[in-house]
Formats: structure tokens, C-alpha cells, sequence
């Protein structure tokens, strides 16, 4: 019996093993649940990880045009809902999940999205305080961002006409629900923001669902909100709907009505206010008035202004007996001056040699003007100059002798 040996190659096991899973009708269309591991978010936008239970793991790939729906960020740990087909990676040998679609097990991925970036923004600090606007007591214009048909819209318009008629609205017209409505949301606020005469802007729709709401839970929107010049009220749903454009705002209300409460005061309460700050101010001038007549009359009734000659003739009096007491301190200064210039004078002259030479003294130099203090200094033949009280004239040494004193006489 003749048993030929087939022998095959690597790469035609692999697809011979990928055609048989891709007969799988079964692995077409799966629905797989586990726990994400070792997640990658590839540059290129591809996600790779390991989905897995308590017993095996699943090596998962989650491409970029697929994943780009996927509205929250996976991550380790997660336990998630997969929906896609088995195939096999043909270059490692191996079989893998090719993920079509990713939701949260357990909780709805509108309510993850929602809290990833809430925590993501809430951590950057577009939420905090110190970045918050205030609200403008009297506004003049007010910018509205909402759909046309929608019942915020009148109850916006209804409650600032009954307060405050006098102020200006603006309308920009905006999809609040669906694709586009977070784009279109955005365009209205940078185009408000370009307008110099809006001092305040309200962001606005009614209630709905999660769902419904979501335009207003983009990261785009709330970047929007928080680079705004102008200040924002939000008031987005019912009054326990909070979206994350509620946390970026500089107000959040809980109704349009309520929004449209915090925009513009009441009328007839504004002026009732005014009035008494009138009188408030009325009443103070008063008071001020009556203050400084006081004064006026304290100072009027003194007895400069009474008699006024008396203070100027006594004033008189004590610039001349100022100007006396001058004169006499000036006199004795310069008299104690004199003294001690006189007898500065005096120690000088004891101290100058032409008081000495008067007596018949001199003193010699040498040709070049030296003094000459000692015999030794000097040399039979040697010019010398002598200096005596009325002239100077020179000679010639013509002996030496030392120690020899010349008696004064």
C-alpha cells in the first residue's frame, strides 16, 4: 500500500485554520464579555488588549473606525461588553476578536462617558470658583443659545419681559438634541462672544433623556463655555438634570425660568431700590451739609474773624521781637568768632621763622634749594644760600669746623 506524506506549510495550517473559523457562522457574530487587560490606545488610534475571565483570555483588537463611536475611554480593569467576529492574525499565528463595538457592562456607556469626563475637566479645573464669571446686576443685551421651537425659549422670554421689559435679547438659533447640536452649541457661543454689546449669555433647552441631553455632556461644548469673555448661565433639563456644561458654567439654573430669574432683576423692585438709595444719599448730603455749616460757624466766630487787626498787630509784635533777638545773637556770634580768629592768628606768627630770623638767625640751602641741617651736609667749596630776615645771598664754604656754636649775642 502506497501512503503518500503530505506535509504543509506554516502559512497553510493558519488559513486553513481561519477558513474554518470563518465557516463558523457562530464566529461571525459574537457577543463576548470580560474584563479588559494590558490596554494599548496605539497612536495610529487602533486600541489593542487582552479581554478575560477568571479561567482564559482573548487577545482583542479594536480598530480606529470602528472605536471612533465608542464615546467613552476603555481601560484596564473595566469590565466591558464586546460585539464583533473571530478571525485569526496570520503573521503571529493566532486567533483574536475584532471588536465592532464596546459598551460598559453593568451601567450604561453614556453614564461612563459622563464620568470620565467629568473627572478629566473637573481635574484640569474648568470647574473650580476662581474661573467663574460673575452675572451682570442690569444687563443690557442678553445672548440665547436654543432651539426656536422649544418651550424654553418662551418661558425665557415670557419671565424677562414680566420683570425686566426693558432689555435686549438676542436669539441664536441651535440644534439641542442629536448629531451636530454639540458643533452647532459651540458655533453659538464664539459668535455671541464676538458681539461687544452682549453682556451676558443663557444656554438653554428643555428636560429629556439622558440621551436627549447629551450635546451638552461634549468635551467641546464645555471648552467653549469655559473660554467664553462673556458670562454663561446654563439651564439645561429639569431641575435634577445635571450635565457637564451645568459644572463649567458661571451659574447654573435649575429651569429656563429660573435661568431668566437670575439674568434680570425685577423691575418695580429695581426702582423701589433706587428710591432708597435717593433718599439714602438725599439724607446723607443733608447731614454733610449741616456738618460743615458747623464748622463754618465755629470758625467764624473766633475772635480772629472778629477782630482780625488784633491777630496781624500781635503777629507784628513777635516777628519784631524775632528780628531783635536775631541781631544780638548775630552780633555775639561773630564777636566769639573774632576772639578765636585773633588768637589762631597769634599762634601762627609764634610759629613762623621770620620771627626768628628778625632776631639775626638764616638758614642755608644748597644750589638746589635744600635745606642744609647738619655740617656733614656740606663741602669745602661748596656754593651755598643763605636766607636771612629782609634777603637772600649766596657764598662759598671756605672752612669746616665741626662742633663749633656761635654764642648768641
Amino acid at each position: 500500500m502506497n501512503n503518500k506524506l503530505s506535509v504543509l506549510t506554516v502559512s497553510e495550517i493558519t488559513r486553513y485554520v481561519k477558513s474554518l473559523i470563518h465557516g463558523d457562522p457562530r464566529l461571525r457574530d459574537l457577543w463576548v464579555t470580560g474584563e479588559i487587560s494590558n490596554f494599548k490606545h496605539h497612536r495610529s488610534g487602533h486600541m489593542y488588549f487582552t479581554v478575560k475571565d477568571s479561567s482564559s483570555s482573548l487577545r482583542s483588537v479594536f480598530f480606529r473606525r470602528e472605536n471612533m463611536n465608542c464615546i467613552f475611554q476603555p481601560a484596564d480593569g473595566m469590565e466591558v461588553i464586546l460585539h464583533g467576529y473571530l478571525s485569526v492574525y496570520e503573521p503571529g499565528g493566532q486567533y483574536q476578536l475584532y471588536v465592532q463595538e464596546m459598551q460598559p457592562a453593568g451601567m450604561g456607556s453614556l453614564y461612563v462617558a459622563f464620568e470620565q469626563l467629568k473627572q478629566k475637566l473637573e481635574t484640569e479645573g474648568l470647574f473650580r470658583a476662581e474661573h467663574k464669571q460673575a452675572i451682570p446686576r442690569v444687563p443690557r443685551k442678553i445672548g440665547l443659545i436654543t432651539s426656536p421651537s422649544g418651550a424654553a425659549l418662551q418661558d425665557i422670554i415670557t419671565t424677562i419681559k414680566k420683570r425686566f421689559p426693558h432689555v435686549h435679547l438676542l436669539v441664536v438659533e441651535s440644534l439641542v438634541q442629536g448629531a451636530g447640536a454639540a458643533a452647532d452649541i459651540v458655533r453659538g457661543l464664539d459668535l455671541l462672544n464676538k458681539k461687544d454689546d452682549i453682556d451676558l449669555i443663557i444656554l438653554t433647552r428643555g428636560g429629556g433623556s439622558l440621551e436627549d441631553l447629551w450635546p451638552f455632556n461634549e468635551e467641546k461644548v464645555a471648552r467653549a463655555i469655559y473660554r467664553s469673555a462673556k458670562p454663561v448661565i446654563s439651564a439645561i433639563g429639569h431641575e435634577t438634570d445635571f450635565t457637564i456644561a451645568d459644572f463649567t458654567a458661571d451659574l447654573r439654573a435649575h429651569t429656563p425660568t429660573e435661568a431668566a430669574a437670575a439674568a434680570v432683576p425685577v423691575y418695580s423692585e429695581l426702582l423701589a431700590e433706587i428710591d432708597i438709595l435717593q433718599s439714602r444719599a438725599a439724607l446723607a448730603l443733608r447731614n454733610r451739609s449741616q456738618q460743615e455749616k458747623q464748622r463754618l460757624d465755629h470758625v467764624v466766630s473766633e475772635r480772629f474773624f472778629r477782630r482780625p487787626l488784633d491777630r496781624i498787630k500781635s503777629e507784628k509784635n513777635d516777628l519784631e521781637k524775632s528780628e531783635t533777638s536775631l541781631k544780638r545773637e548775630m552780633v555775639r556770634f561773630l564777636q566769639f568768632k573774632g576772639i578765636k580768629l585773633t588768637a589762631l592768628i597769634d599762634k601762627l606768627e609764634s610759629y613762623s621763622p621770620l620771627k626768628v630770623m628778625n632776631r639775626g638767625y638764616t638758614f642755608c640751602r644748597d644750589q638746589e634749594g635744600k635745606i642744609i641741617r647738619s655740617i656733614k651736609d656740606i663741602s669745602v667749596g661748596q656754593l651755598l644760600q643763605l636766607s636771612l630776615q629782609d634777603g637772600r645771598t649766596d657764598c662759598r664754604a671756605e672752612n669746616i669746623e665741626e662742633g663749633c656754636i656761635v654764642d648768641e649775642g
